[in-house]
């Protein structure tokens, strides 16, 4: 029931709107006059009244009296607000306040009834503007109007005197009149985008905790904490108080050990040998990782702090480009080696397309179909290099013992699957991570299975070679039946246990979509590492200091057909129109811009001479930032930016992005020190723990079985 003209009655009129385009006219009409109004939609069942009573007085109380019977209809959202027609026709004295007082206290009862049975709102009366109201209008001021406001507060609380009223307060139009008053035509109605705003979170307060939005926050209740959040808070705390424990009672000292690297795993010898962690360490990094997951929990769980929308020009997109490449140039080091797609060339390149890739998030840049599918580029460069990462490692090392998969496999998952537990979502949910430990694991299958085909063995006849390619024709002809139908991919990864894995929402559509989106990325970097490999045994390239990589000739014709290919994409991607139909032809071109900025990259002497010293400090983090995003930097799980500071943008960012990349720094450096811990090198110590984290993970997904799907981004 909406029984003020000036804000419940176009609150009414908006939603009724909404439901119905088609009564638009005859609303509009009836708007006009002082008269009660009735709107049906009998497609959904939805039945609106609006009950003219411009002041609380024994016919409001009667209309809601009416509705508390037994026998009566009642309701399931009730919206009202009076005071201006009682300050206009009392010409705002005293007694008619009193008055208003004492027939709100007398309605309160009847209003706490109804709260039982639906949602009840009371309006809070919007602000005027006094200057333009018209002489029989100017007794309505702004201080009488903030004198029935608390008058209504106080009189709706009343009616319970220990506890707290279920009359929601409803304020949001009137802080939005407050920016607005100064463009209302009379001076006492809002000009429609202020009833719009009004309007949409009335809608939002209905609909969101029925709807249950995933791009939308506003007015839901605070989910409670499921069964394995709360569990994961007691392990965090019961972590931090044995770390305390162990902090006072024994030595406070440790060094850490140097990480490394989740892509080659090669270890990074330090020039002192790290002493072994001790027995707190581990214990110290939960107790660490604890308080930043209740940052993570306080951040996109809790209504602590703000999420604002995200809305996409070009300059918040490209200006920030560009100042980060300023400072990447600025940042140049020389390169401890020169091979091709040396370690500090590729930290260099996943740096500064992660730093593309964040921007591209906050900015909202998808909405821009030419950025969206340079940075899909992006993320088949991710895939290319994990390609190229692991088969580099397996071609030279020959190392395909489980102490090396399960190292790779924690150091990818393990955040995930921490958040996946604090943050109540989906493994799917963080796409890239299942995508890239999916690729792991084909890309190992690949070539542990016999005849397992390594460098050394290959050096004695050239016939292992082909047995390479044959290994790497065989997974595209995988790769092409998979992906030859939707149908029978998704039969596969519906089925248990797989389905908690990759099923988001209760579909398989997402993990499809991701997947067959890069399906030829990680082959052709394999391809590529293959090919390189090759190259450089048989010493084709010149990868001396400032040397070019091939002859003089070659090397100018490959330059420039690298240039013209990396423009050509640029062109098409350009000149896209539909998602859709470049998203079809990305698989199979996006691997021209890659090859082509990795012959740019490395072709002269000089460019592999040199790296962006700050490119690559960000590429080894370049996981974590990618994952945090997700909760501390946007918000709403990517659906928007957390506030941290409102009212100041540009402080806001610059708080919250230092927080950000300490955080996944930080995480970094923790996933570290427990990599050496869970993951011993005792082959039979570690078959243990692997049968303990078998029946964990069952344990785990047979409780999942009976739970209720979160929804996800």
């Amino acid at each position: 029931m909406h029984a003020n003209y000036a804000s419940s009655h176009d609150c009414f009129v908006l939603i009724s709107l909404s439901l119905s385009l088609s009564l638009s006219l005859s609303l509009s009409i009836k708007c006009l006059k002082h008269e009660d109004i009735s709107f049906e939609d009998e497609t959904s069942s939805v039945n609106v009244d609006f009950l003219w009573h411009p002041e609380a007085n024994n016919s409001m109380k009667e209309s809601l009296l009416s509705w508390t019977h037994e026998s009566s209809a009642k309701p399931d959202v009730v919206v009202l607000g009076v005071a201006t027609w009682s300050i206009k026709l009392n010409d705002g004295s005293s007694e008619a306040l009193q008055q208003y007082k004492v027939n709100l206290t007398a309605i309160a009862v009847p209003l706490e009834r109804l709260a039982d049975h639906g949602e009840v709102y009371w309006i809070l009366q919007d602000p005027v503007n006094e200057e333009t109201l018209s002489e029989s209008r100017k007794v309505i001021t702004n201080q009488q109007v903030e004198l029935y406001n608390e008058a209504a507060v106080d009189a709706l609380n009343i009616s319970k005197r220990n506890s707290r009223s279920r009359v929601k307060l409803f304020a949001a139009s009137r802080q939005a009149a407050m920016e607005t008053i100064s463009q209302s035509v009379d001076g006492l109605h809002m000009p429609e985008s202020t009833r719009d705003v009004g309007a949409m979170v009335l809608m939002n307060a209905v609909c969101n905790k029925i709807l249950k939005p995933i791009d939308g926050s506003c007015c839901q209740k605070l989910p409670p904490p499921s069964l394995f959040q709360k569990l994961s808070f007691c392990f965090f705390l019961g972590s931090a108080i044995v770390y305390l424990v162990l902090h006072f009672l024994g030595d406070n000292h440790h060094r850490r050990p140097m990480p490394p690297d989740v892509e080659s795993l090669e270890e990074k010898k330090p020039a002192v040998a790290a002493i072994p962690l001790g027995p707190k360490a581990p214990f110290q990094a939960l107790c660490r990782m604890g308080i930043i997951m209740a940052y993570f929990y306080l951040c996109d769980r809790a209504d602590v702090f703000m999420k604002e929308q995200k809305f996409y020009t070009h300059s918040t997109f490209f200006i920030p480009l560009i100042y980060i490449f300023v400072l990447g140039v600025f940042y140049s080091d020389n390169s401890k080696e020169t091979k091709l797609l040396n370690r500090e060339q590729t930290d260099e390149w996943k740096g500064w397309m992660q730093l593309v890739i964040l921007i591209y998030h906050i900015s909202g840049a998808s909405a821009f179909i030419p950025v969206y599918m340079h940075v899909r580029v992006l993320v088949a460069a991710y895939l290319f290099q994990t390609g190229y990462g692991h088969f580099s490692f397996f071609w030279l090392k020959g190392d395909f013992g489980l102490y090396r998969v399960c190292q790779v496999l924690f150091r990818l998952n393990f955040l995930v699957l921490v958040l996946c537990v604090v943050m109540d979502r989906s493994y799917q949910f963080y796409y890239f991570v299942p995508l890239v430990t999916f690729w792991f694991i084909i890309i190992y299958a690949t070539l542990a299975v016999w005849p397992q085909i390594l460098q050394k063995k290959a050096n004695s006849s050239g016939m292992w070679h082909l047995g390479v390619l044959v290994k790497l024709l065989g997974l595209l002809l995988f790769i092409c039946f998979f992906a030859y139908s939707e149908s029978f991919f998704e039969s596969i990864f519906s089925v248990w246990p797989l389905s908690k894995l990759f099923e988001l929402n209760g579909s398989i559509h997402e993990w499809w979509f991701r997947w067959k989106l890069d399906r030829f990325a990680v082959i052709h970097g394999m391809l590529f590492a293959f090919i390189y490999l090759v190259l450089q045994k048989r010493q084709a390239l010149s990868e001396g200091k400032g040397e070019a990589l091939f002859s003089s000739r070659i090397s100018n014709l490959l330059l420039f057909l690298s240039v013209f290919a990396f423009i050509t994409y640029s062109i098409w991607a350009s000149s896209c129109k539909n998602k859709t139909e470049c998203n079809e032809m990305h698989p199979y071109i996006s691997v021209v811009q890659i090859l082509a900025f990795i012959l740019i990259r490395n072709i002269p002497g000089y460019a592999r001479s040199l790296y962006s010293s700050f490119f690559a400090w960000f590429g080894k983090i370049s996981l974590e930032l990618f994952i945090c995003q997700y909760h501390i930097w946007l918000a709403a799980d990517t659906k928007g930016i957390l506030v941290l500071i409102p009212g100041n943008p540009l402080i806001n960012i610059m708080v919250s992005t230092f927080i950000f990349v300490c955080v996944a720094h930080e995480i970094s450096l923790i996933t570290n020190d427990l990599a050496q811990v869970v993951i011993p090198k005792d082959s039979m110590a570690l078959l243990k723990r692997l049968g303990v984290v078998g029946v964990f993970s069952l344990t785990v997904l047979l409780l999942a079985m009976s739970s209720r799907p979160t929804p996800g981004a």
